[in-house]
């Protein structure tokens, strides 16, 4: 009987302990953050673009650099995206599009780079600050890495593209 008291005893002490413990989920999300973040990508969760979605999701940013802004276009998988926005490649809609066309090989490797994405990856967006994919991180650590080198030529390829010319020249104040 004394042994049974003290299994209970030492099993409450215990169960907490236990209940703390990271899922296997959250070992794995957390292993392919480590990663991404080492590469130089930022994770952080928000709410996304898509409209009326009240949960928040990861959101990875390649930023641009300061000094080279990067159009602004957001392109919806088909599964959130009305069927009135335009379409972009099989299964991708633009919510935004670019003001300025893409160039035929960077728009080319955007769409190789849409085929490669699982099914989870709701957005890519794209802002003066950064290159931004908004997923549900289905993917192992080891099979979403090969994706972070071309999501970098890419977003080095949008480099310098804002949807504005820079001024040539500061524009003289009124008077």
């Amino acid at each position: 009987m004394l042994w049974v008291m003290i299994l209970a005893v030492v099993g409450m002490v215990f169960a907490p302990a236990m209940w703390l413990r990271p899922s296997h989920r959250e070992r794995r999300v957390g292993g392919l953050r480590e990663a991404v973040i080492d590469a130089g990508v930022s994770v952080r969760l928000e709410k996304s673009p898509i409209h009326a979605d009240k949960e928040q999701r990861a959101a990875y940013r390649w930023p641009y650099p300061s000094q080279r802004p990067g159009p602004t276009f957001v392109l919806v998988r088909e599964a959130y995206a009305s069927q009135a926005l335009k379409s972009f490649e099989p299964g991708w809609r633009w919510r935004v599009e670019p003001l300025r066309p893409m160039p035929r090989l960077v728009a080319a490797h955007l769409a190789t780079l849409l085929a490669r994405l699982p099914e989870d990856v709701c957005v890519i967006e794209s802002g003066r600050g950064a290159l931004t994919l908004w997923w549900e991180e289905s993917l192992e650590r080891d099979a979403f890495m090969p994706l972070v080198a071309p999501f970098g030529e890419l977003r080095d390829a949008l480099a310098d593209r804002p949807d504005r010319e820079r001024s040539a020249r500061p524009i003289p104040p009124p008077g």
